[in-house]
């Protein structure tokens, strides 16, 4: 258990196209300002963000009175088109399926350092909840995120705080590829700090059978 929350505390720290190629989306100028009014909504009470993606797509709920932080974060990021592209570059079988580092290396660098205080955990991470990945130091979550693949309740102690979780498609997250393991430094999956610097062109060359989000919305009511 000690070894599973080092692993996902440490997820943060390294430094679009399908996976079929195809040419690059262009980058919305807005992605690279992290400031812009257009990330300050604040979301309705709870929202359904839809994810559709090579593995199939799947809803994830987001209650905003479990990790209001989390879910304001979550709410601008998906309806300002942040993860469209986004590769699952750490997907762990039974552990969890982590993404949120964005194919173009300018946007990510834009996001670094734009973290958001730490919720209070009112949830556990639980098979299908979501939860922002952190660095071991408090308020250090900026825009990655993982699905819980099964009880993972042993991470509430370390402030991952679940904003929402798989309402429908819970499939397709469970056939994201898997077959590249554990990240580099503990692992031969793909290195965080190279995805930083290099982007989706690093992921295509290196790791092509990775599963990724086409297009992520926020759902009417």
């Amino acid at each position: 258990m000690r070894r599973i929350v080092t692993l996902l505390l440490g997820i943060t720290m390294a430094a679009c196209a399908g996976n079929n190629g195809g040419p690059p989306a262009e980058t919305d100028p807005v992605l690279l300002d992290p400031a812009a009014a257009a990330f300050a909504a604040e979301p309705p009470d709870t929202f359904v963000a839809r994810f559709e993606t090579t593995a199939g797509t799947f809803d994830i709920q987001v209650i905003e009175a479990w990790a209001p932080e989390g879910a304001k974060r979550f709410y601008n990021l998906v309806r300002n088109g942040y993860y469209d592209g986004n590769r699952f570059f750490r997907v762990l079988p039974g552990f969890m399926a982590q993404v949120g580092l964005h194919g173009d290396p300018a946007v990510s660098e834009a996001w670094t350092a734009q973290s958001i205080p730490d919720d209070p955990v009112a949830q556990t991470n639980g098979r299908g909840m979501v939860s922002f990945a952190a660095q071991s130091q408090p308020n250090t979550r900026t825009t990655q995120f993982f699905i819980n693949f099964g009880d993972n309740a042993n991470l509430d102690a370390s402030r991952f705080a679940p904003f929402g979780r798989v309402t429908n498609g819970m499939e397709a997250v469970d056939a994201l590829y898997s077959g590249y393991g554990e990240g580099a430094p503990r692992g031969a999956g793909p290195d965080q700090g190279l995805i930083r610097s290099r982007g989706n062109a690093y992921l295509e060359e290196m790791f092509p059978s990775l599963d990724y989000i086409r297009r992520a919305t926020i759902l009417e009511r």
